[in-house]
Order: structure tokens, then sequence, then C-alpha cells
């Protein structure tokens, strides 16, 4: 349905012909995490979540599992010790 409280004229799950049934009545504000990210919709009264009605809640954890805007770190590969390298290829023969 459509949202008729913050969001008004996007698709929202929360809303029904009761209004919100979010917690609250109402989606909340991003944080400052969240700033750079390409899923904030501005509307207004200020910044929101395209996804999340309450993205706080997302980033107790650690990273937001949809930030657009946090880049992964890479870990270096594992060195191999190559006496135990040999040893494995050779038992594969």
């Amino acid at each position: 349905m459509l949202c008729q409280t913050i969001k008004k004229g996007t698709d929202c799950g929360f809303m029904t012909k009761k209004g919100c049934t979010y917690e609250g009545g109402a989606c909340n504000p991003i944080v400052d995490s969240c700033v750079g990210c390409n899923k904030i919709a501005e509307f207004e009264s200020g910044q929101y979540c395209k996804l999340y009605p309450e993205p706080a809640l997302k980033w107790l954890k650690g990273k937001c599992p949809s930030a657009s805007h946090v880049k992964l770190e890479i870990k270096e590969a594992q060195q191999i010790n190559p006496l135990k390298a040999s040893k494995r290829s050779s038992k594969k023969k």
C-alpha cells in the first residue's frame, strides 16, 4: 500500500487501511552511518531509507547489509608452508 505518513506516495509494507503498523506509527530517519548510501530518499520531513523503517537497528551489529557506500575489506591470502604444500600435492597423485 502507499504510505500516508512520512514517505507519502511510496509503496510501504507496513501501511494498512488503519495506518502505519510499524512500531511508533512511522519510519525513523537515517543515522550518520547511512550518509552517502544510494538507498536514501529525500522527503519533505527529512531523509529516510528506502528499505528499512528503522536504519539505526541495521548498524547495531556492524555494517548495514545493504549499505552501498561501505567498501568490503579483502583479507590477504594466507601464506602456505611450501613443504606442506608439496606433501599434499604428492598425496593427490
